[in-house]
């Protein structure tokens, strides 16, 4: 079957300018590491001959302790190198498939309703974007890494008639199964500008050269010449110009042929298995998608949305070029990084005014198209950047740069006034339009720098967790509890609570109501067609502040109006709403 042709799950889409699917503007999203996020298996944990890739381990290497000081260099560590950085990345916790189902209750619990995962497919790193195989899970995530194995050695993978399903494909199947079940959703990271030297394709290339089948595949800069073996002539374009991440073949703005019937492949095999859609993932986070060319995306989307009209699409774009994006041939949606780029310049290093931010605000609002405004992901922090807790201790610096030890970035744990700033953020993710994204632990009280910091693993209420005393570049510093924050956790889990409950925080209209600089207030409203309203007043500042709120579009008569955080009462006179709010506090009021 050539490229994108649809096949016999396909059904027609009528098209229009913009569209997304109910479901995405009524969700909130929860992102996992897999590798990181829970082991629930610990007998599939990964091996050294593995996780070594082309490196050569230290003997004494081995699986890293779940509830180890971060900072604390095993012995197999310091054999490797004297630095910190010089061997984390080899390190595993066994994080799995199981892992995340055991986990699920926990996350319905917390009122999540769609999942992002992190790469799942077979790959020799933690992060697993050097893809090795697309057509299965990685073998360490499933129970039995050795029989998956085996099975992949009988395939052709160029030749999906000869693909079977491994332990840990059918193991994430079952995920999906159980994530449906709960009424939940669930997308994974589709990384299609380039795969890992460990992917079979370039296995190939690098062994055989010209005389590759797959020759085509890569960008390659020249091939090794055969008359001369004591030189490696063999060079290829990697991303970013790292050899690790060799980039998959452009032509014309399009990925050639060959790649494209196989990604349409791997496509088909992970939305609809078996030709069933309701076995299948709900859609696909794109990594690096502006380093592809267009032309392909529109072909690649319109594949999705063929096999399932209401797949979500949400691209990895950092800048203002989104709404380029934003359309019914091309993505459903994108991370929302100008949203957290804006929550950072006002609330944590208060460079934005009041009206600043509002302004800036509207201007993302304004940039995409009316409905992608419900679908985009508002994320704080992920897998890329600091935590947003550590974020608020390490003010002014620029969000898409690295902060890391090495950079001054302080490392210690948050304290309560700072934990204030991320419960006033959390507020606003929840009940501004777009859908609030949380990165795994953020609701846990997890801290941490720029990765591999941003990676630890999930910190769970059952676990004794060591103190962390160790610091990468200075030795001991002052002893930090790591815990599972519990009033934490009821916070957001009490905002999801009312996001879930109010169809005005999903879908509701926005507008702006007082934004006051000198008093650094900022309250909206959410309305629905319904005639539910909901006021959200925030005070950013570090003072008390008296604010008087109009709420003559809402046609409101003198009465009480609630508090949905706290339960408190306030009473309005006609439309006026008069109220004094604490330093660093919000609320989220009701009629």
């Amino acid at each position: 079957m050539s490229s994108f042709q649809n096949d016999s799950t396909a059904v027609q889409v009528q098209k229009a300018e913009y569209s997304a699917p109910e479901w995405a503007k009524k969700v909130i999203w929860y992102q996992i590491f897999p590798e990181r996020f829970n082991n629930g298996d610990p007998s599939n944990d990964p091996t050294p001959d593995r996780v070594a890739g082309k490196f050569e381990l230290p003997d004494n290497w081995e699986i890293s302790p779940w509830t180890g000081d971060w900072y604390e260099r095993a012995e197999w560590e310091k054999d490797i190198g004297p630095k910190f950085r010089d061997a984390v990345f080899f390190r595993r916790y066994g994080g799995d498939l199981q892992g995340i189902i055991d986990k699920l209750d926990y996350l319905q619990d917390l009122g999540i309703g769609a999942i992002y995962l992190n790469p799942v497919f077979d790959a020799v790193s933690l992060h697993k974007y050097d893809t090795s195989h697309y057509r299965h899970i990685d073998r360490f995530f499933g129970p039995d890494p050795e029989g998956d194995t085996a099975i992949m050695e009988q395939e052709n993978p160029s030749d999906p008639s000869t693909w079977k399903w491994t332990s840990a494909d059918k193991l994430f199947l079952e995920l999906v199964k159980e994530v449906h079940r709960r009424d939940m959703k669930i997308i994974i990271d589709g990384v299609f500008n380039h795969t890992g030297t460990d992917f079979w394709a370039f296995n190939d290339l690098e062994k055989n050269q010209r005389s590759s089948d797959y020759k085509e595949w890569y960008d390659v800069i020249s091939f090794d010449d055969p008359d001369s073996p004591e030189v490696n002539e063999f060079d290829y374009n990697g991303w970013w110009g790292i050899k690790d991440l060799p980039e998959l073949k452009e032509e014309d703005g399009n990925l050639v042929e060959p790649v494209r019937n196989h990604i349409a492949n791997i496509t088909r095999r992970w939305m609809a298995p078996d030709g069933n859609i309701e076995n299948g993932v709900d859609g696909w986070r794109l990594d690096v998608p502006e380093e592809i060319g267009t032309p392909f995306w529109v072909d690649w989307c319109n594949l999705v949305r063929s096999i399932n009209p209401e797949a979500y699409i949400v691209g990895e774009i950092w800048d203002d070029k989104a709404t380029h994006y934003l359309n019914d041939d091309l993505f459903t949606a994108v991370m929302n990084y100008q949203f957290a780029k804006a929550v950072q310049d006002y609330m944590i290093d208060r460079e934005l005014s009041a009206n600043d931010f509002a302004n800036r605000l509207k201007g993302v609002r304004e940039s995409f198209p009316d409905e992608a405004n419900y679908v985009v992901q508002n994320l704080m922090d992920s897998h890329d950047t600091p935590r947003v807790a550590s974020m608020i201790l390490n003010p002014g610096r620029e969000y898409d740069k690295e902060g890391t030890p090495e950079e001054g970035f302080d490392v210690r744990k948050p304290t309560e006034e700072e934990r204030k700033v991320q419960r006033l953020i959390a507020l606003f993710q929840y009940t501004y339009v777009g859908a609030p994204m949380i990165f795994y632990g953020t609701e846990a009280g997890m801290w941490g720098a720029d990765d591999p910091d941003d990676r630890k693993p999930m910190v769970w209420p059952d676990r004794v967790y060591a103190v962390e005393k160790t610091h990468p570049l200075v030795g001991d510093r002052p002893a930090d509890e790591n815990t599972f924050d519990h009033d934490l956790f009821n916070w957001y889990k009490q905002l999801a609570h009312i996001r879930n409950k109010h169809e005005a925080l999903q879908t509701g209209k926005f507008e702006s109501l007082t934004v006051d600089s000198e008093k650094n207030i900022y309250s909206f409203a959410r309305y629905s067609d319904k005639n539910e309203y909901l006021v959200v007043v925030m005070n950013r500042s570090e003072h008390e502040q008296y604010v008087e709120i109009s709420l003559d579009r809402f046609n409101t008569e003198s009465g009480t109006i609630t508090d949905l955080i706290s339960g408190n009462e306030f009473n309005l006179e006609g439309n006026m709403l008069k109220i004094s709010l604490p330093p660093v506090s919000g609320l989220i009021l009701s009629p």
